[in-house]
């Protein structure tokens, strides 16, 4: 069989988020000479980002071809074929947007994949640098792009796919734009959207988990339009630069939790239930710690 070329959109985009973060930082630093109420940047905040950011992109090397391979599989195994004509890519484009939504609701529902997503929203501060601030544990994601591969879709298909989304979802973190006409902002996840989903204020908890299109949080309930000031960040902040400490600290607080004297099913469910869920304290054995503290942005 011949080796198959998987195409990477991502890398060669590279030197435009380079050039694209410095013009942001500029523009930014304008608005709050001017006195508008902006989170703006750090060098701190912006090096941790970057750094998760470039340690995505190596461990994308490997896993890439691991991800794509178990979409060939899939792929081999059922008669359905979609076709790559215009057709098949305007039924991806909107099979893969359903997918990424229900990939980011489930990571923030589920303790166990938010351990992988809390990396993204562990940033005070909301600018382009944020965007990269992307997790080093991304096998927890290839499931819910499998389905694709099993309707006859192309795997190489399903990967373009992904990077348009990646690379559309790199603009909507800033400050910088307010918002766009009503039309666009009724269809597409835009700035004002997305920065709902980043905030920790109660009101938008667990809210607009679109990708590229908005429409399916107004579906499922979970659209909140932006109203008061968004406050960036965790419920409880993680008080750290380090990338080492920000890609795995809630790995280790779901090991320590699950450590602790209980049941088989409470400690599952300190894996697996709600981020913020915590054991009955009348079920608790006597002289049980509290549950740790995840750092979520949810109720």
């Amino acid at each position: 069989m011949d080796a198959v070329h998987i195409p990477d959109l991502i890398t060669p985009a590279i030197p435009v988020f380079i050039l694209t973060v410095v013009a942001e930082a500029l523009w930014v630093k304008k608005l709050r000479d001017e006195g508008r109420d902006v989170a703006g940047h750090t060098l701190k905040d912006s090096a941790a980002s970057l750094s998760m950011g470039l340690g995505n992109v190596f461990i994308n090397i490997v896993w890439k071809g691991v991800a794509f391979a178990g979409y060939l599989a899939l792929y081999n195994l059922t008669p359905l074929r979609v076709g790559t004509g215009i057709l098949a890519w305007v039924a991806l484009f909107f099979a893969e947007d359903l997918c990424y939504y229900w990939f980011h609701r489930v990571h923030h529902e589920s303790r166990f994949f938010w351990a992988s997503h809390v990396v993204h929203h562990s940033s005070q501060h909301y600018n382009l640098t944020t965007a990269l601030r992307q997790t080093w544990t991304n096998p927890t994601g290839w499931i819910f792009w499998a389905p694709l591969a099993l309707l006859g879709f192309s795997p190489v298909m399903i990967v373009v796919q992904q990077s348009v989304s990646l690379l559309y979802q790199y603009w909507i973190h800033t400050e910088a734009i307010h918002q766009l006409p009503r039309p666009l902002e009724w269809v597409l996840n835009t700035p004002s959207h997305h920065r709902v989903h980043h905030a920790s204020n109660p009101r938008y908890l667990d809210k607009n988990y679109a990708g590229i299109l908005i429409i399916w949080d107004r579906l499922f309930g979970t659209f909140e339009p932006e109203g008061e000031k968004p406050v960036y960040g965790l419920t409880k902040n993680l008080a750290t630069y380090n990338p080492f400490r920000i890609a795995f600290h809630e790995f280790f607080a779901i090991g320590k939790d699950a450590m602790k004297p209980g049941s088989l099913k409470q400690r599952l469910s300190y894996v697996f239930r709600n981020p913020a869920w915590k054991p009955d304290e009348r079920s608790a054995p006597p002289g049980s710690p509290p549950a740790t503290e995840p750092l979520r942005p949810s109720a």
